[in-house]
């Protein structure tokens, strides 16, 4: 890369998805832990569902960090990859202001 060349990391854009059992005060807690580390990520669009603009490395470290919180016995997490460009693939309807990942600053 040639001196004072700017690149940008390829980021995408991501669904987390989860549904925690919360029968037991060991399942509230891991709800609790789980949002926590999907906040550090991204926004909360539904009560259990984050959307994320992130790298790869990010990427992995998300998943990592929410396989460590999740009991694979009792519990579900999904990610899904939103393809860009997303005005053509995502459709929003009611109350709910998004966070621009592009032109908006979020603080993690």
């Amino acid at each position: 890369m040639a001196l004072g060349t700017s690149w940008k990391i390829a980021s995408m854009m991501i669904l987390v998805s989860y549904d925690v059992r919360t029968e037991a005060a060991a399942g509230r807690r891991r709800l609790r832990r789980v949002a926590r580390v999907c906040l550090n990520y991204g926004q909360r669009v539904q009560k259990s569902v984050f959307e994320c603009r992130v790298n790869q490395a990010q990427y992995e470290a998300l998943e990592r960090a929410l396989l460590a919180e999740i009991d694979l016995n009792e519990d579900n997490l999904r990610f899904y990859r939103l393809t860009e460009p997303l005005t053509q693939h995502v459709k929003e309807f009611g109350v709910f202001r998004a966070v621009d990942f592009e032109n908006d600053s979020l603080v993690v």
